[in-house]
């Protein structure tokens, strides 16, 4: 356990900064299967309105460090070649 001052302040500011990275990590999860549902279910329209909804919400985590750039700019590219062959 922390014994000075500051490490207590470390720990507090640790858990808060915790609570709000899960709930980011959770809102792109949930925006990314709403678009792998419609991927799945063949519903172009429904595909391409959710990847356009998950695209932000994937590069805001990554600005926010949620995400690392590489890997949102990942998700997003794959995402995107999904919804396209969708029409194929």
């Amino acid at each position: 356990m922390a014994n000075t001052p500051s490490a207590k302040k470390a720990t507090r500011k640790i858990a808060r900064r915790t609570a709000i990275n899960k709930s980011r990590v959770s809102r792109v999860r949930t925006f990314v299967r709403k678009v792998e549902e419609a991927l799945a279910a063949g519903d172009k329209a429904a595909a391409e309105t959710a990847f356009q909804n998950a695209q932000p919400e994937l590069m805001r985590a990554a600005s926010k460090g949620v995400l690392h750039k590489n890997t949102a700019s990942r998700k997003v590219s794959r995402l995107a070649q999904r919804v396209k062959g969708l029409s194929a």
